[in-house]
């Protein structure tokens, strides 16, 4: 019996009351959904009038492709070709996606490169601005503007010539500065000609007896890590400057923090106390430098916030009149600062210095400053005229570290590849130290206050006997880096060579020297 609609077999038979007809279920239904009526006499018709037919399972007769061998090896045959089309339909869409891939990486190096293309040449143009700024003669109808910088609630206000654009022009070193720093430098050298060695000076043997003597955990946990270290020798205060954008002061003999200075944003690149007053500063990543003023209470506030640079400033360095001090920034810029006022005097611009400055340093007598590159240069700059009058290369890396001897003869650089001595009579380099391998830089070289001793700072401490131009510089101690980090950043000589004070990439300051019961002995 076949249905009367398609003419097949039907798997649910279902029969029309009315006509008698057989029908597919699921054809009558649609059909009397959509019409209404029987599809063979066109009579009304619901799906009332449809009753089912019971019968028994209906099995479909084989095709006649599958009744024979032949007939199933051609149905295999005909299934494997379509699998094998469709593998390499597959083949064909994979092939196109990785050329689609592949052109779509191209394009993203393109753009990365076009992009770091541009950001050079914005950062050139940027820096060209500036200059020609800075350099532009200041109109004589120059307005004059009152200014405000924060210092933990309190301010002092500044007036600054305003140029073309509100950009600060310098008032210049003054003729009446120039003979200050002179009448300073004639003093020095004259007090330098009959200098001795104090008889307080720790000796050799002692020096070859240091061992850390303390740890102090100075800087927070989740920033760790001292960049920069200081001491007030007169007083026996040790600062630090750390990651964690804090400055720290530190009283030695009491073994207490008298002070934690926090109002920087970023990393304490650099710090130094004032000797004459109560004065500190610190010299941040964030493109600033605070002064600090110790109070009636011992606490420091922030007296003044410096903003002149443009990049991070890496080294501040005080003159020895105590009254100027210089900041060295990687903006390729140096500034020559009044303390007293605040105010940057004069901003130098070497043209052919690119690369920044990472480190500064004042000669003992006052009239020559020293500052390393980022480039592996050392620059020596008269202060007077603010010109560079000699270049000392040599050096892998950015340089450091700079360290003048207080014999006023000898400059200590450290770099990637060591430390380097310069003689200033000859301008020549007369001797290198390459302490390390080629992965651990040199990261701080420090003379002590006599002109005996020099220390240097990597992988670990060690401590030289100062010799001469031609005479063995002897390493008499090497202490290791007990921080476990591999990094000694800083070292400083406290009063007489008595201790190091040492920093590295933990947060703890550590004090090396002769222990109490060796020390009792010591005349």
């Amino acid at each position: 019996m076949n249905c009367s609609i398609s003419g097949e077999v039907p798997e649910e038979p279902v029969v029309s009351i009315k006509s008698g007809l057989l029908y597919e279920k699921r054809l009558i239904e649609r059909h009397i959904s959509d019409y209404g009526k029987c599809p063979v006499t066109g009579e009304e018709l619901t799906m009332d009038d449809i009753v089912q037919v019971k019968t028994g399972k209906i099995v479909k007769p084989r095709s006649l492709t599958a009744a024979s061998i032949p007939g199933m090896l051609g149905m295999f045959q005909n299934e494997w070709d379509a699998l094998m089309l469709s593998n390499f339909a597959l083949e064909q869409q994979l092939h196109t996606a990785r050329q689609e891939l592949s052109h779509a990486l191209y394009q993203h190096d393109a753009a990365c490169r076009v992009i770091a293309r541009l950001k050079k040449e914005r950062d050139e143009a940027r820096s060209l601005l500036a200059q020609a700024e800075r350099q532009a003669p200041l109109p004589a109808s120059a307005t004059t503007a009152n200014v405000s910088a924060l210092s933990n609630g309190k301010r002092a206000a500044e007036s600054e010539d305003v140029g073309p654009g509100g950009k600060r022009m310098r008032p210049g070193v003054s003729d009446s500065i120039i003979a200050e720093l002179t009448e300073c430098n004639a003093s020095l050298s004259q007090q330098r000609k009959k200098r001795q060695i104090p008889p307080t000076l720790a000796p050799i043997d002692a020096l070859e007896r240091y061992t850390q003597l303390s740890s102090h955990p100075l800087h927070k946990t989740n920033k760790p890590g001292i960049t920069s270290i200081d001491i007030n020798l007169s007083k026996d205060i040790v600062a630090t400057g750390g990651v964690d954008s804090n400055a720290v002061l530190f009283n030695r003999t009491s073994g207490e923090i008298l002070s934690t200075l926090s109002g920087h944003s970023k990393k304490v690149t650099s710090v130094k106390f004032v000797a004459s007053n109560d004065v500190f500063l610190s010299g941040s990543a964030d493109k600033t430098v605070r002064i600090w003023q110790r109070s009636e209470e011992g606490n420091y506030d922030c007296r003044h916030i410096l903003k002149d640079h443009t990049a991070e400033v890496q080294a501040v360095t005080v003159h020895a009149t105590n009254n100027y001090f210089v900041t060295a920034s990687l903006d390729t810029t140096w500034c020559f600062y009044d303390l007293s006022a605040g105010l940057c005097l004069t901003q130098v611009e070497d043209p052919s210095n690119s690369m920044g400055y990472t480190s500064a340093a004042f000669h003992p007598d006052g009239l020559i400053l020293g500052t390393g590159t980022n480039g592996a240069t050392v620059r020596i700059w008269d202060v007077k005229s603010r010109g560079n009058v000699a270049n000392f290369d040599g050096h892998t890396g950015a340089v450091t570290a700079i360290s003048f001897s207080e014999n006023g003869y000898f400059l200590a650089t450290a770099a990637h590849d060591g430390v380097k001595l310069w003689d200033l009579r000859k301008l020549k380099n007369f001797r290198s130290f390459e302490l390390y391998d080629q992965d651990t830089p040199t990261n701080s070289v420090d003379f002590d206050h006599s002109g005996s001793y020099l220390a240097i700072a990597g992988s670990d401490i060690r401590v030289y006997q100062v010799g001469s131009v031609k005479a063995e510089w002897n390493c008499i101690k090497t202490l290791p880096d007990l921080s476990g980090t591999g990094r000694a950043t800083s070292v400083k000589f406290g009063p007489d060579a008595r201790y190091l004070a040492v920093g590295s990439m933990d947060r703890n300051l550590r004090i090396f020297g002769l222990p109490e019961d060796d020390a009792s002995t010591e005349p």
